[in-house]
């Protein structure tokens, strides 16, 4: 088995909890829940991506050869090195074991495998994964994110009143799209 990576680059987080904390960020290429290609989205779980998630051809991507060059080895040399170490994943997966931060995004009748964590940030508006379905999970923060796209200001508008009537849920913006951080 071959890890591709589509990106790696120093950053600020730009979400949740987390958010302006700098990072190390590393994106894999590929979704179990859709390939990324536009003539498949209209059958994908998840219909909203906004994420370039395709090929290798990030800043810092490339192929590697097997888990001992990405997984619980690296893992362990980033712990060793002083990093912490947080993965966001969309929950559909076990998060490997000894992660520092695990950030869960459901995504609409995808199943959720990943029912603890950190961090439960939903994407919001789904209409098949509302709020009420995930608000007794596991989780230490539970933030909604406005769906982004052309409808971005009633999603935010839509997303504020929710976690204004439900304490429960904090509001997360990207805020690096905001200010036009990589």
């Amino acid at each position: 088995m071959s890890y591709a990576v589509k990106e790696l680059y120093y950053t600020l987080q730009g979400e949740g909890a987390q958010t302006g904390r700098p990072a190390v960020f590393l994106r894999f290429a590929g979704c179990n829940l859709w390939s990324g290609l536009e003539r498949d989205r209209a059958g994908a779980v998840c219909k909203f991506c906004d994420t370039d998630f395709v090929g290798v051809d990030g800043p810092g991507g490339g192929k590697f050869a097997d888990a001992d060059a990405l997984d619980a080895p690296l893992i362990g040399a980033l712990h060793r090195t002083g990093f912490e170490v947080g993965v966001e994943t969309n929950g559909t997966i076990a998060a490997p074991e000894g992660l520092d931060w695990v950030c869960v995004s459901p995504k609409s009748t995808a199943p959720l495998v990943q029912r603890s964590g950190n961090e439960l940030k939903l994407v919001y508006r789904q209409p098949d994964a509302p709020p009420e379905a995930f608000a007794g999970l596991a989780f230490d923060f539970f933030f909604l994110q406005p769906m982004d796209g052309p409808s971005r200001a009633a999603e935010t508008a839509a997303a504020i009143d929710y976690c204004r009537r439900r304490p429960q849920w904090r509001l997360s913006l990207q805020t690096h799209k905001l200010l036009g951080i990589p």
